[in-house]
């Protein structure tokens, strides 16, 4: 991965460090960019606080904008008031500790946040034979943990800046991307129109992660340890977040598992409806299914054009744009699954 060398300086980091947390001074050691991250770039360090409330040796993670963004990404201080009301809330995700926006520290803002062990490669999560028999409860976990994300309701003081985006404000904004887009996406027109003639009736609005899917959270072992990467979030549908965990896009190797790539729904449903004493429609779940393939198809093509058109140097993004037509099938599968079947 293509990425500008940060910190700028190591020294200015342990200084801000050491003013942040009133420790006599921090040694820093280890940095390491981390895997994975297409919008944001991940460096885990370990950083020695001589005095202070952190006190001794505590791993860390700190956390920048990538060269180029996406439009509908939030900026790097407001993610982490996110991750710090998420936090507050009880959500199992890394504690946020210090935000900046002074470039002169790093060379761009950034937050720190510490480092929570495991992995969140989905590819290994849903393959590896030593989890297999604790999916179902993870994936039940993960219920609980989406249900405690939509405790945060509007109107917050300390969230005042996310927006409040509906069904109709995101099938708008797609439209309007693929309109200005230079390659035509007939199916992606038509899965839009398909949405814009069924918009379930709205419900009051909670938190949504917008993110929430396997490989966006850490597990060691079979141990849920931080739901992670909350750049997107928003006020939203409940059912939003369903339809995104349970996308075929976000699956990875286990294409029929519907939770995630890790089970099926059930699990996932009953953590879910336990935890908010909401229960679950099925049909505003499939709107929200189709509607997360449209925008993750969108949401690759513009991954590709910060490669094809941005000029960002980093091949993983000039693929991604390939997923597009992954979900421009499964549109069709969802839309008509009989029409599929007989030509299959």
């Amino acid at each position: 991965m293509a990425a500008t060398p940060l910190p700028r300086s190591e020294a200015a980091l342990a200084r801000f460090l050491a003013e942040e947390s009133g420790a006599d001074r921090v040694e820093i050691g280890n940095l390491e960019l981390l895997a994975g991250g297409a919008i944001r770039h991940n460096w885990g360090f370990e950083a020695e606080f001589y005095g202070g409330w952190l006190a001794g040796r505590q791993p860390l993670v700190l956390r920048t904008q990538g060269p180029t963004g996406i439009p509908s990404s939030l900026g790097l201080v407001e993610e982490f008031a996110v991750l710090r009301a998420a936090f507050a809330a009880g959500v199992t995700t890394p504690e946020p500790l210090f935000a900046e926006t002074d470039p002169e520290v790093c060379g761009k803002p950034f937050f720190v946040m510490r480092r929570v062990a495991g992995t969140a490669q989905g590819r290994h999560i849903t393959t590896d034979p030593a989890l297999e028999p604790n999916l179902p409860g993870i994936a039940e976990r993960l219920g609980r943990e989406l249900a405690h994300i939509e405790t945060i309701p509007p109107p917050r003081a300390n969230l005042d800046f996310l927006p409040l985006v509906e069904a109709p404000q995101h099938i708008a904004a797609l439209r309007s991307y693929l309109d200005r887009h230079p390659q035509p996406r007939p199916v992606l027109e038509w899965g839009i129109r398909w949405l814009e003639t069924h918009l379930p009736e709205p419900l009051p609005p909670v938190l949504c992660h917008r993110d929430f899917r396997t490989g966006n959270y850490m597990l060691d072992g079979a141990e849920l340890t931080g739901i992670l990467d909350w750049e997107f979030a928003g006020w939203g549908d409940p059912h939003e977040d369903i339809g995104w965990f349970c996308c075929k896009g976000w699956r990875f190797a286990r294409l029929d598992r519907e939770a995630g790539g890790i089970a099926e729904r059930a699990p996932l449903y009953r953590g879910y409806e336990a935890a908010s004493g909401r229960h679950i429609d099925p049909q505003r779940v499939h709107f929200w299914e189709v509607l997360a393939s449209v925008r993750w198809a969108v949401i690759a093509l513009q991954q590709s054009d910060r490669y094809m058109i941005g000029g960002e140097r980093n091949l993983d993004l000039a693929l991604t744009g390939r997923r597009a037509t992954e979900c421009e099938l499964e549109i069709l599968m969802l839309l008509d699954p009989a029409g599929i079947s007989a030509h299959a």
